[in-house]
C-alpha cells in the first residue's frame, strides 16, 4: 500500500513538472555590465536545485569528516564497555559452573575495566551497581574457596558501592548483599553473625521469605527456639512451605520448646504461649502432658491437656493416628494411680461403646487392676492381649496377666503368660 502511494505521488510530481516546464516561456535576464545573460526559467530552477544539493552534500561530508575522531573515541569506549560486560557475564557463568577461581578473576577484570573507563572520564551510568555486583560475585567465589578475608573485603566494597540512602536499585543491591552475607555466616556456623546481618536489614526486607528462611535456620542453630517458632509461623502464613511441611516444622519446634521447660510453671507458660491450632495437635498435647507428669505436675492438669485428644480418639477413632493413640494410652496408663471418678467413667463408657478396640480394653483392664478388680481386669486384659498390635502393650498385658495368675496360685497360667510376654517383645 505504501509503495502504491509513493508511485502515485511520483506520477503527480512528474505531471506537475511536465505542466510547469513543458510550455514555460519564461526567461531570467542577468545584467553584468557590459554583459547581459538570458537564461530560461527551467535552467535557473535546475541550477538552483543542483546548487542546493551540492552545498548540502559538501556540508554533510565535512561534518562526517570532523566527526571521525569522536566516532573513533566512542568506538573505543564501546569496546571497553563490551569487554567489561563480557567479563562480568563470564564471572557469573563461571560461578554457576563451579569454577570459582576463574569467576573471581573475571569479576576483578570487570572491575579493572570499569575503573579504566572512569579514569578516562567515560564512566558508565550504572557503574556503582555494576561494581557492587562484581564485588558480590567475587565475594561469593571467595566464600566457595573458603577465603574469608577476601570475601569480607569484597563484601565491604560492595556495601560501600550500595549506600543505604542511595537509589532504589542500590538499596536493593545492599539488601541482597546483606542477605547473602547472612547466608555465608550461616554456612560458617556463626548464628550470631547471621542474626546481626539480618537485624541490619530494613523492616520490609526482613519480612521477605528469603530473609525469614535464613532467620529460621540461624535461630535454630543458636537454640533460640521461641524465635525460631515465631519465624516458622510467619513462613507458614507466607506459604513458604507446604501445609504439611509447615505443620511438621512448627510441631518439632514446639516439642523442642516444651522440652526446654525445667519446671511446671515454665511448662504451663510455654503451653499457653502456643496457638490454639498448635495445642490441638495430638502429638503436642500428649508430649506436653507427659513432660508435665515427668516434672511432677498436677495429675488433673495432665489429664486436662489429654482430654481433647481422648475425645478425638473416642468420637472419631479413624481421625487419630495409631501411634498417637498408643502414646495417649501410655500417658493415661502412667497416671492411673491418681485417676479420678470422672475419668474412670470416661474410660469405662468408651470401652463399652467400642468393645472391639483393644487399646480401650487394655486401658480399662489396667484401670480395673489399679482398683483391685481382679476378675474384670483379667477378662479385659485377656481380650486385649489377643488383639493388640503394639508389641509393648501386648507384652505389658501378658505380664500383668502373669502377675494375676501368680496371685491366684495358678502356676501353669502364670508360666504361659510370662512366656507370651517374652515372645511379644
Amino acid at each position: 500500500m505504501r509503495a502504491a502511494l509513493w508511485l502515485l505521488a511520483l506520477f503527480g510530481v512528474a505531471v506537475a513538472a511536465a505542466l510547469f516546464a513543458g510550455n514555460n516561456q519564461g526567461t531570467v535576464t542577468l545584467y553584468w555590465p557590459p554583459y547581459r545573460i538570458d537564461l530560461s526559467l527551467n535552467m535557473v530552477v535546475l541550477l538552483l536545485v543542483g546548487g542546493f544539493v551540492t552545498v548540502y552534500a559538501a556540508l554533510r561530508a565535512l561534518a562526517a569528516l570532523l566527526e571521525l575522531p569522536h566516532q573513533a573515541r566512542r568506538w573505543r569506549v564501546q569496546q571497553k564497555e563490551r569487554t567489561m560486560h563480557a567479563a562480568l557475564l563470564d564471572a557469573l557463568t563461571h560461578m554457576l559452573g563451579g569454577r570459582f577461581i576463574r569467576s573471581r578473576k573475571a569479576a576483578v577484570a570487570a572491575l579493572s575495566q570499569e575503573h579504566a573507563l572512569a579514569s578516562a572520564g567515560e564512566a558508565v551510568p550504572h557503574g556503582r551497581q555494576l561494581r557492587a555486583l562484581a564485588h558480590m560475585i567475587a565475594a561469593e567465589a571467595s566464600h566457595a574457596l573458603q577465603d574469608s578475608a577476601t570475601r569480607e573485603s569484597h563484601l565491604q566494597d560492595a556495601l560501600q558501592e550500595a549506600p543505604l540512602r542511595g537509589s532504589v536499585n542500590e538499596q536493593e543491591m545492599r539488601e541482597g548483599a546483606q542477605m547473602r552475607a547472612a547466608r555465608w555466616s550461616l554456612d560458617d556456623r556463626d548464628a550470631s553473625a547471621a542474626l546481626d546481618r539480618l537485624a541490619a536489614l530494613p523492616q520490609g526486607a526482613a519480612r521477605r521469605t528469603l530473609s525469614l528462611r535464613i532467620r529460621l535456620k540461624a535461630t535454630r542453630l543458636a537454640h533460640q527456639t521461641q524465635d525460631a517458632l515465631d519465624t516458622a509461623r510467619l513462613l507458614g502464613k507466607h506459604r513458604a512451605f507446604s501445609p504439611a511441611a509447615a505443620q511438621s516444622i512448627v510441631r518439632g519446634l514446639a516439642i523442642e520448646l516444651i522440652n526446654s521447660a525445667h519446671d511446671t510453671a515454665q511448662l504451663q507458660q510455654t503451653w499457653m504461649s502456643l496457638e490454639s491450632s498448635e495445642r490441638s495437635m495430638p502429638e503436642l498435647a500428649i508430649h506436653a502432658a507427659q513432660r508435665l507428669a515427668a516434672l511432677g505436675g498436677d495429675a488433673t492438669q495432665v489429664r486436662a491437656w489429654l482430654l481433647p485428644v481422648w475425645d478425638r480418639m473416642v468420637d472419631l477413632p479413624d481421625a487419630l493416628a495409631e501411634h498417637h493413640a498408643l502414646k495417649l494410652v501410655r500417658a493415661l496408663e502412667a497416671g492411673l494411680d491418681a485417676l479420678d471418678a470422672p475419668w474412670l467413667a470416661r474410660i469405662e463408657s468408651a470401652q463399652q461403646a467400642n468393645p472391639r478396640d483393644a487399646r480401650l480394653q487394655y486401658l480399662a483392664g489396667m484401670a480395673c487392676l489399679k482398683r483391685q478388680l481382679w476378675g474384670k481386669a483379667h477378662q479385659l486384659l485377656t481380650q486385649a492381649a489377643q488383639q493388640l498390635s503394639d508389641s509393648s502393650l501386648r507384652a505389658s498385658a501378658w505380664r500383668h496377666l502373669a502377675e494375676l495368675a501368680e496371685k491366684r496360685g495358678d502356676e501353669n497360667a502364670a508360666a504361659e503368660a510370662w512366656k507370651k510376654a517374652a515372645l511379644s517383645r
